[in-house]
């Protein structure tokens, strides 16, 4: 009796070491890769079915049954459609396929894209952040003429500032950071790092921002690509967050590429 009791207690140690005597599984909280007092203050895993629209919108703060930016020469209808959420990643894809949108222009692809900014230009913003750790796991598409990004735009909806976390801009091997800000004279001014390397559509990488009162910092995958410290280009402004996949930012994608996507593990921003 005594050695089945000692046996039995054996087991059931084993048991609560182990989580085999429970149906849930304890998820370590995520913490970001630069030390410090965080706090997580948005974040979206993509767990469910279908986005979540507490969190974000389908488009830009100029939406209009649709949206695009017009000025940079894209050639992109940004859709709701084009945005999906299922086993635990959110894609956004981009199709050869004609639209007229609501601007009157014949687009010749349709794309997705989120943001937690407005619904249209006269509602309130979802979420807006001044400062912060901002990353997300994303897999790039390998299709050259894409355009996938992860950026950070002002709540104010006029720019600058604006901050380019992830950017690649036609090609999949070179990621370029950006920061755009406005001179003493008004003057637009923008400053680029880049950091150029293999296999970036291959698997998903976190792409990061340190904003804080005195710096920029970006990282790839945990570690520091890029630096900006010069006073007149920290933004401090409430921003929003965006993610999206533009088509034809520079060069157009061939004739043979009909479609592509940009897949999201999760998004999260960290606060002090």
């Amino acid at each position: 009796m005594t050695a089945r009791r000692a046996m039995l207690g054996v087991l059931l140690l084993l048991l609560v070491t182990c989580g085999c005597g429970s149906t849930t599984r304890a998820v370590p909280e995520p913490k970001p890769s630069v030390p410090g007092d965080w706090h997580l203050e948005f974040h979206d895993e993509f767990d469910g079915s279908r986005l979540d629209r507490k969190r974000w919108t389908t488009c830009y703060d100029w939406n209009d049954d649709g949206c695009t930016i017009g000025s940079s020469g894209e050639l992109e209808w940004y859709q709701p459609g084009q945005v999906s959420v299922d086993g635990g990643k959110l894609t956004l894809a981009a199709e050869r396929r004609t639209v007229r949108g609501s601007d009157g222009q014949v687009h010749p692809w349709v794309s997705g894209m989120i943001s937690t900014g407005r619904d249209d230009w006269y509602a309130e913003p979802r979420e807006t952040f001044t400062y912060g750790y901002f990353e997300a796991a994303i897999r790039i598409p390998a299709q050259s003429g894409m355009a996938p990004a992860f950026w950070l735009i002002p709540a104010s909806r006029f720019t600058p500032p604006e901050i380019d976390i992830m950017e690649f801009l036609g090609a999949p091997d070179e990621l370029t950071m950006y920061v755009h800000w406005r001179n003493a004279e008004g003057d637009e001014r923008k400053q680029r790092g880049a950091f150029a390397a293999p296999g970036f559509p291959d698997d998903y990488h976190v792409f990061a921002l340190l904003w804080e009162k005195d710096r920029l910092v970006w990282y790839v995958d945990g570690v520091e690509r890029f630096k900006v410290t010069a006073p007149e280009r920290i933004p401090h402004v409430p921003m929003e967050v965006i993610l999206n996949l533009a088509v034809g930012l520079l060069k157009p994608p061939p004739p043979s590429t009909d479609s592509a996507r940009m897949l999201v593990d999760w998004v999260r921003v960290w606060q002090r």
